[in-house]
């Protein structure tokens, strides 16, 4: 198991090229429909990418593009997109701000102890392992930021890793077995808790 969870770390200590942001901008006309003019989502299935690290986002829009992370809203609309192409969108999103949201006062206590201290009894990690404290992720590594991201987005993606129907690649296999624990009121109390994360 520890030279499993080596070798996906490994893995995903690909550093991505840098990527030009101002470039960027000029390429994300049709992602603001469903990502906002900055990045952040009106809505709330669909993900915020203000503020996200670039070695996430380049690896999630190659995986969109080659159909290993299927999702039908985006089919086809990186087609015409080069690797320089989706470095300079990832740069842009990276660039800018991410809003914080609201936890529901309700689900702020479970919310809170899922994400800083996981769960003994189910075997559940803590969160900050991966995605830092203030739910910044790890650039470096891959890991994405979720502070602030949208807790309908956060729902659906922990319940699509719980199920299996989310597994594009390495580090899914980790979210996977996580998510596999977590029940839906604890989905949605982490799911909360993450969108006001700060």
């Amino acid at each position: 198991m520890r030279l499993r969870l080596l070798i996906i770390l490994a893995a995903s200590l690909v550093t991505i090229g840098a990527g030009n942001a101002d470039s960027g901008k000029d390429k994300v006309a049709t992602c603001a429909a469903c990502h906002g003019q900055d990045g952040n989502s009106m809505v709330g299935l669909w993900p915020s990418l203000a503020g996200q690290n670039v070695n996430y986002l380049v690896r999630q829009l190659q995986h969109i593009k080659s159909g290993k992370r299927p999702i039908t809203e985006m089919i086809g609309s990186l087609d015409n997109f080069s690797q320089e192409d989706l470095e300079d969108i990832a740069a842009f999103y990276a660039s800018q701000n991410n809003a914080i949201g609201q936890a529901a006062s309700d689900k702020v206590e479970l919310g809170r102890k899922l994400y800083y201290s996981g769960s003994l009894e189910k075997g559940v990690p803590a969160c900050t392992a991966c995605h830092s404290p203030k739910g910044k992720g790890n650039s470096p590594a891959g890991y994405p930021l979720l502070s602030g991201q949208q807790s309908d987005y956060i729902a659906k993606a922990l319940k699509n890793y719980r199920t299996g129907e989310r597994n594009n690649d390495e580090s899914s296999q980790m979210m996977m077995a996580i998510a596999y624990k977590l029940d839906d009121v604890e989905i949605d109390a982490l799911s909360s808790f993450i969108n006001g994360l700060h």
